[in-house]
């Protein structure tokens, strides 16, 4: 019998009698499974929400899903990692889980295939589900007077880099502890700086060079990003600790970005403050799923 990895995997609670529908732009094969689902949820009474723009068709006729998802037991989300983190950034602190039809390429996050939809769905509703909760990030723009600008949450990753044109950004990175406490990391000149959460180290911060973390750890991996200098590596931080992030070049066009979707310009002298996100999301998994198969899998790990 296969080995579960399941350092972070709790049953799932509770029936699922609502579930709430995100989904990527519509081709034939997304109104294909759509109406998949639509059906087996008329089968197994099973209520649905779809955001407004998969309102068409048989589907119009459904309530649409709220910003934050309110009411509803499971998000379904049907397109590739892309679609899932938007699916997961409009339930973020709700608790509400998330499960990922992959209709993209890589499938890192996502658990199922569209052959899989059915037969998943119906374990999903037998309770035969894990959650896997994984550690998110969060970050707060703090401007020149010390008041407080934008704050930030992603499940892979905060980064900043320089907005514009192609030009090399001076950055400062300290580690603030309990209290005043605080220790100086360094300063590199580069292209940026990835903050990924484990669950985020395979995706930019992995092509960035940083290392594989699995998702039971908790910590943040700080990636720079093409660092003029072989001195700046990769640097694995644990959770308790906050990362500030300054520019050493007052004025320049620095932009952060939460997950590649999210992004802000950053003021003169203004900086960030880094650390582990307030709330976790609960990604489905089901018995027999591993995260070294996902691996092996998606990036022919050990292969």
């Amino acid at each position: 019998m296969k080995a579960e990895f399941n350092g972070v995997l709790s049953p799932l609670d509770g029936p699922i009698n609502r579930i709430g529908l995100v989904g990527r732009q519509m081709t034939d094969e997304m109104g294909s499974v759509l109406e998949r689902v639509r059906v087996f949820a008329e089968d197994h009474g099973v209520a649905l929400f779809p955001e407004d723009s998969l309102r068409v068709g048989e589907l119009s006729r459904f309530e649409a899903l709220s910003e934050g998802g309110e009411g509803v037991d499971l998000l379904l989300t049907l397109g590739g990692d892309g679609t899932l983190l938007r699916g997961v950034r409009r339930v973020a602190g709700a608790g509400i889980p998330v499960l990922g039809v992959n209709l993209g390429r890589l499938g890192f996050l996502t658990s199922i295939s569209p052959v899989d939809l059915e037969d998943s769905l119906t374990k999903l509703l037998a309770g035969k589900a894990l959650l896997d909760r994984r550690f998110t990030v969060q970050g707060q723009i703090i401007h020149a007077d010390g008041s407080l600008g934008s704050r930030l949450w992603a499940l892979n990753d905060l980064v900043l880099h320089k907005g514009g044109v192609a030009r090399v950004v001076r950055l400062d990175l300290r580690v603030d502890r309990a209290g005043d406490h605080y220790e100086e990391v360094g300063s590199f000149s580069g292209d940026g700086v990835i903050v990924a959460s484990p669950t985020g180290s395979t995706a930019y911060s992995l092509s960035a060079g940083g290392p594989i973390i699995v998702p039971e750890m908790d910590c943040l991996v700080v990636t720079p990003i093409s660092p003029h200098t072989m001195a700046m590596r990769p640097l694995v931080l644990p959770s308790h600790v906050r990362l500030t992030i300054r520019t050493l070049e007052p004025g320049e066009d620095i932009v952060v970005t939460a997950d590649g979707q999210i992004g802000f310009n950053l003021e003169p002298d203004d900086h960030v403050v880094i650390e582990r996100g307030e709330d976790r999301v609960a990604l489905v998994r089901f018995p027999g799923q591993t995260y070294f198969d996902t691996l092996k899998r998606v990036l022919n790990w050990a292969v």
